[in-house]
């Protein structure tokens, strides 16, 4: 029965980084880059719900703030690629992750002079209510963290599939320049993906906010969520959600039976191995690119 219970708490943390996961390998289908600043727009759009939502701050109702959290952050994802990666066309891929790493220091800075350093919590609805379920104690925060992860992978897939949009998004991604031939504005369409990673990014906030406590280093969760989005497939989707998984289930294992200090080693040595035997990843989406 602990183990059950272990594989639940696992679980939904899995489905959290998996999420930011999901924003890791969205930028990187679209523009070859890396985002090093996942996770800290991860902890932003938390903090943005909160100070929406909570009654010493706006006071708002969780359902009004959880939409305007989402607009802002779309809307910071958009900006940051229209206002301060396009200027870095050229530049190498180095220079763009320094770039997100300093813009991921801002945001810890910002968010530190604006809602302090002490761990905070969103007030959801589902803060304190739980169920009982065959001898398993589940909370309704990490079931909805778990079903939440579904329906939003689920969106995705047919948003990719079926959309044209997304289907543009696809096509920018394979082959910038057959895309812009084609009529495609592909600057808008990275400006876009920047955007939808910024959404899914707090969506992640929102979630991980809702089950338990925040402050502005949380946004360093996105090395762990990196390491996920390696472990699965740095170029696909499910792969990202798949890398969460493993590691948000191997975390309190290893730390049920391994001891506390091997479990927080563990996702990176599953990191280095899967690097060794499977450098793509265990959903890897390698392809050639015609040049």
């Amino acid at each position: 029965m602990d183990s059950l219970q272990l594989l639940i708490s696992g679980l939904a943390n899995g489905c959290v980084y998996g999420l930011i996961a999901m924003g890791f390998v969205l930028i990187y289908k679209a523009t070859e880059a890396v985002n090093f600043a996942q996770g800290d727009m991860m902890m932003l759009g938390a903090f943005i719900a909160l100070g929406l939502t909570n009654d010493h701050y706006m006071n708002l109702p969780f359902w009004v703030s959880v939409p305007i959290t989402l607009l802002i952050m779309g809307a910071i994802g958009y900006a940051i690629d229209a206002l301060i990666l396009r200027r870095m066309a050229g530049q190498s891929q180095i220079a763009v992750v320094i770039l997100t790493i300093a813009l991921g220091f801002v945001a810890r800075f910002f968010a530190g002079a604006i809602w302090g350093h002490e761990p905070q919590s969103l007030e959801s609805p589902l803060a304190g209510l739980d169920m009982r379920f065959a001898g398993l104690f589940l909370g309704m925060d990490e079931v909805a963290v778990v079903v939440v992860t579904v329906l939003l992978t689920a969106a995705m897939y047919f948003f990719f599939a079926r959309t044209k949009l997304g289907v543009a998004m696809q096509a920018a991604s394979q082959n910038q320049m057959a895309a812009y031939y084609m009529g495609i504005s592909v600057k808008r369409i990275h400006s876009l993906v920047w955007a939808l990673a910024g959404v899914v990014a707090a969506i992640a906030g929102i979630l991980f906010a809702s089950k338990g406590s925040i402050d502005p280093s949380t946004g360093l969760l996105g090395i762990k969520a990196f390491a996920a989005a390696v472990i699965g497939g740095l170029g696909s989707l499910p792969g990202a959600l798949l890398g969460g998984v493993i590691i948000g289930l191997v975390e309190p294992f290893s730390a049920r039976y391994l001891g506390g200090d091997l479990a927080r080693l563990m996702p990176y040595i599953i990191l280095v191995l899967i690097l060794v035997f499977r450098p793509h990843g265990l959903l890897s989406q390698v392809q050639s690119k015609k040049v």
